[in-house]
């Protein structure tokens, strides 16, 4: 299948999805699901595949099993492609639009502490700070979990104390519900905004290895 955007008919979808998040509903919509939601992400992320990688496209089930919300289905498609451990490049499609990143969505153990070493070091955490600010005048969000204090064993009075204080970086950005999410231009847009990602994604990649 070529990718020619996302129809109306996938944000209609997770909109009617949210105001009613069950099986009855599930059951009645599944073939929009299929035909609207999934089958689009697939021909995008095949068509990303030869320069970026392999794509896991998530199933829409939730994980109910220690939620507090019982609700059975995500209310949003997302795809990723990684280059380690929850490291790499990410698109979505949900009710809001369509949203793309990049960077690290969980770290723990040695790798938060390969990744705090990393953004201590002189060098390889001036670079950090130069790509996350490139990535802030280019439009994207610079976005993750952070601590509300310095980590234990850092000076909180570290000159890069804001980079030690995040847990997880990403550069995210949202294209909504743009025209362009419609047409085969998105392809385009989520490439060239992934290849911008990249020097972020290749430095994470590099830190935590």
């Amino acid at each position: 299948m070529e990718f020619t955007g996302f129809p109306v008919a996938a944000l209609d979808f997770y909109d009617d999805l949210e105001v009613d998040n069950t099986k009855s509903f599930w059951e009645a919509n599944k073939a929009v699901y299929a035909e609207q939601v999934r089958a689009p992400m697939v021909a995008l992320t095949d068509a990303l595949a030869p320069e970026f990688g392999e794509a896991k496209v998530f199933r829409p089930y939730r994980d109910v099993r220690f939620a507090k919300d019982k609700t059975p289905y995500k209310t949003h498609q997302g795809a990723f492609v990684g280059v380690g451990p929850a490291t790499g490049w990410y698109v979505e499609v949900a009710a809001p639009g369509v949203r793309v990143g990049g960077g690290v969505y969980e770290v723990s153990g040695d790798r938060l502490h390969r990744l705090r070493e990393a953004m201590v070091h002189d060098k390889a955490g001036k670079l950090l700070q130069r790509i996350l600010r490139d990535l802030e005048r280019g439009g994207f969000e610079v976005a993750g979990e952070r601590l509300k204090s310095a980590p234990r064993g850092y000076d909180r009075d570290h000159p890069r104390i804001d980079l030690l204080r995040m847990k997880t970086v990403l550069g995210m950005r949202s294209y909504g519900f743009e025209p362009f999410v419609h047409t085969v231009e998105l392809l385009d847009r989520v490439r060239e905004d992934w290849r911008k990602l990249r020097p972020l994604v290749s430095w994470i990649a590099e830190a935590t290895s």
